[in-house]
């Protein structure tokens, strides 16, 4: 058994030396060639619709740190077995090594940004693995005895070594360089400053601006893309008249708007929280395609991230007048790494999967007939306005609460139509309407409340909206394919 465990343990360390050495490789040409960042990129693609919503569901902003700690745990177990198979024959371990080489090649090879040099660090991570099983497992001196002998100080020198590479690979792959441009960056204030909204001072309701480190997060980067501020370029071309090409600093020359716009995700369940509203610095979209001149039957704006995912927009959502910016501002600072640093793409009144492209690096003219993006691959709507939604903030679900008077709270949205009324109704009784936080227009969301006299017993809460023109529906759909309807509701008990 002891011997077993020992053989487990150098199949492990040889798994860790081919990660941390692949880790290393993958610093030298991009941070998403490492062999775990491509295959869990890789499945995330692969991975069936229901399951994506169950894990958005389950685990929210927290599914990618799910995602590799799953690969995590199977590398774990496989390794182990590994060693203990290659203790009696190690060619069964160089097997192995080489097939997950070739398939962490395989897979970085797929991403969309990738060259052939992705295919490097998975290879030599392999390598090195097979290099280290040949140090640590030695033939028996003593034939015929079967089997191997386990170099047990090998094992532990090689995941100490193992640590320290991988340590510096991901300190060289880091965003400390990134960082400390971002903070470095003073913005330019904005030529045209848009109005002000306020917020309801009502306990446990969703604050009217949500901090930057609040603000959901859904996007189907693993290792965010590094770009930083010097080194960027913006590029439009596709069916235009005229193709440009913008840096960092064309884009804050340009005049630069600040306008509060609502965004949220096609993934957002009944009641969720898939969405948020900030104060957004950015230059005009439609200026920008004014100038490059779109052809005739240029009807699709496709924007496309420095990792390669892309999201097709409607050329007349960014041209009709609304508030569509190439955003590089963020309540009052630039963007952050994880919202889309140095630049994105903001387009109010469309869910953000055919509108919202964060670390956005080109912008080409297509035709919803030429050419589908990321999602509507996956057969998600190709055109997706976001719809009428109400929540419930305060009380929370499953709560009790004092009887007598209590406040109900929450927000509403339904960008581009704007918000006009919000009712509640206790125990599947009257709708009673909410009182509702003055709106500075139609893309942002708006707050409102109402005092309940709330009598002892279990209640069950419902809310629904109205815009300007129809009443939000009470038949529950699922998000897939074009966003999720149905009006919220919570049960609480009053004593």
């Amino acid at each position: 058994m002891k011997a077993k465990l020992t053989a487990a343990l150098a199949g492990i360390a040889c798994a860790a030396v081919a990660l941390a050495t692949a880790q290393l490789a993958a610093a030298a040409i991009a941070p998403g060639s490492a062999p775990v960042a491509a295959i869990g990129a890789a499945f995330i693609d692969a991975t069936p619709e229901p399951l994506k919503e169950f894990a958005i569901r389950a685990f929210g902003e927290y599914d990618k740190l799910v995602l590799l700690g799953g690969i995590a745990l199977v590398l774990l177990v496989l390794a182990a077995v590994t060693g203990v198979l290659a203790r009696r024959r190690v060619a069964v371990g160089y097997i192995v090594l080489a097939l997950l080489g070739v398939a962490g090649a395989a897979a970085a090879l797929t991403r969309p940004a990738a060259g052939p040099s992705w295919a490097l660090p998975s290879l030599v991570g392999a390598a090195c693995g097979a290099l280290v099983l040949g140090v640590l497992l030695r033939e028996r001196a003593a034939a015929p005895v079967p089997g191997r002998v386990v170099d047990r100080r090998g094992v532990l020198i090689a995941l100490a070594g193992a640590g320290l590479a991988g340590a510096a690979g991901w300190r060289l792959s880091g965003t400390s360089d990134l960082e400390s441009a971002r903070e470095a960056l003073r913005l330019p204030p904005p030529t045209d400053v848009g109005p002000a909204g306020t917020g309801l001072d009502v306990p446990g309701i969703t604050p009217y601006l949500t901090p930057n480190s609040d603000f959901y997060r859904v996007d189907t980067a693993l290792v965010l893309p590094r770009v930083l501020p010097d080194d960027y370029r913006l590029k439009i071309g596709g069916r235009v008249a005229n193709p440009m090409e913008l840096s960092y600093q064309d884009i804050l020359d340009r005049g630069l708007v600040e306008r509060e716009i609502t965004i949220s995700c096609v993934s957002n369940e009944v009641g969720g929280t898939l969405a948020g509203n900030a104060r957004w610095l950015g230059a005009p979209l439609a200026d920008l395609l004014a100038e490059a001149r779109p052809e005739p039957g240029a009807d699709q704006v496709v924007s496309r991230s420095a990792d390669g995912w892309t999201a097709g927009t409607p050329t007349r959502a960014c041209t009709d007048g609304r508030d569509a910016l190439i955003a590089v501002g963020m309540n009052g600072e630039p963007l952050p790494h994880q919202h889309g640093f140095p630049v994105r793409m903001i387009v109010p009144g469309l869910y953000g999967y055919v509108s919202a492209t964060k670390w956005l690096v080109e912008i080409e003219l297509s035709s919803f007939d030429d050419y589908d993006p990321y999602w509507v691959e996956r057969d998600w709507a190709a055109q997706a306005p976001i719809k009428t939604f109400s929540r419930i903030d305060s009380p929370k679900p499953l709560g009790t609460i004092p009887a007598g008077p209590v406040a109900v709270a929450g927000v509403a949205w339904a960008q581009r139509r704007g918000i006009e009324l919000v009712e509640v109704r206790v125990d599947e009784g009257e709708w009673t309407e909410a009182e509702l936080a003055p709106v500075i227009g139609p893309d942002t969301w708006r707050q409102w409340h109402l005092t309940w006299d709330a009598e002892p017993g279990r209640h069950k809460l419902e809310v629904r909206a109205a815009d300007t023109e129809d009443l939000q529906t009470e038949e529950r759909q699922p998000p897939f394919p074009d966003g999720a309807t149905g009006w919220h509701s919570v049960v609480v008990t009053a004593e």
